[in-house]
């Protein structure tokens, strides 16, 4: 039986819709409070995957995602850098994706806990909710994605004040590019790049990037929901045309389905 942990601290809103989209892949989940991990309460490597879901973590008081990641990092840190070192899969959703780049998992290229991007406030200033095209980049080493065919255009809600994308490097971008981590970005609805434009890029996010995995692809961070995403009718029109089952599932389920049946296929 494959095995998902899904994360919760205080704030956090979206772990049983997350929950729910990885049991309709079917796989065997637990919603587990952070403090039971912290305590050794949970084995965290009785898992198969590691799933932190978005929300608003200690209410974002500080920075969206900085407060769960610090806490993390303070007690299990060396946990984490070893979880992901393995290859487990990770998946951090919106605020999820932000503790992850704190906590230096994504980009991933060094194997420490120090960050090396950052998810800024909105261009904006203001919290954006509305749903986004995204453009797959058709990264092959992203096991979240493999169900997904190159260049298609997907449709996912998002809800954040802070989430555009920055490295701290210029060269970093092409390195992003080069190694094939670069998963998801802001689209038209023609799947034309968005080009920063507002509100088809609703941060101002560099290169339009809405979500990227480590260099082994076993580490996913986006911004925007699938879990508000799993079936057809949550969509605001029908789910992509190029997407198998699309009649039942939307854009979102490929992420959770690619990721299960990795698991079975390579792990479990």
């Amino acid at each position: 039986m494959i095995r998902i942990l899904v994360l919760r601290a205080p704030g956090t809103n979206c772990d049983e819709e997350t929950a729910r989209a990885l049991r309709e892949a079917g796989a065997c989940v637990d919603v587990i409070h952070t403090n039971k991990l912290v305590k050794r309460e949970v084995d965290l490597f009785q898992y198969h995957v590691l799933v932190l879901p978005g929300g608003f973590s200690y209410g974002d008081r500080v920075r969206a995602g900085a407060i769960w990641a610090k806490k993390l990092r303070a007690h299990i840190g060396d946990m984490l850098l070893r979880y992901a070192e393995e290859g487990r899969p990770i998946l951090g959703i919106c605020n999820g994706f932000q503790v992850l780049v704190e906590l230096g998992l994504l980009p991933g290229w060094e194997s420490s806990l120090e960050p090396q991007a950052a998810l800024a406030p909105n261009t904006s200033a203001r919290f954006e909710a509305r749903w986004v095209y995204l453009r797959y980049e058709g990264s092959e080493r992203c096991i979240f994605t493999r169900d997904i065919p190159r260049g298609a255009v997907l449709r996912m809600p998002v809800a954040h004040s802070e989430g555009r994308f920055l490295l701290a490097h210029d060269e970093d971008l092409s390195r992003l590019i080069s190694n094939g981590q670069l998963v998801f970005r802001y689209a038209l609805p023609d799947g034309r790049p968005a080009e920063g434009a507002y509100p088809f890029n609703p941060n101002g996010s560099l290169f339009d990037i809405a979500g990227i995995c480590n260099p082994k692809g076993t580490v996913l961070g986006l911004m925007p929901h699938p879990e508000r995403a799993v079936y057809s009718w949550q969509l605001p029109e029908s789910a992509s045309s190029n997407l198998e089952g699309a009649s039942v599932y939307a854009d979102g389920w490929p992420i959770f389905a690619s990721m299960v049946r990795y698991i079975d296929e390579n792990i479990a």
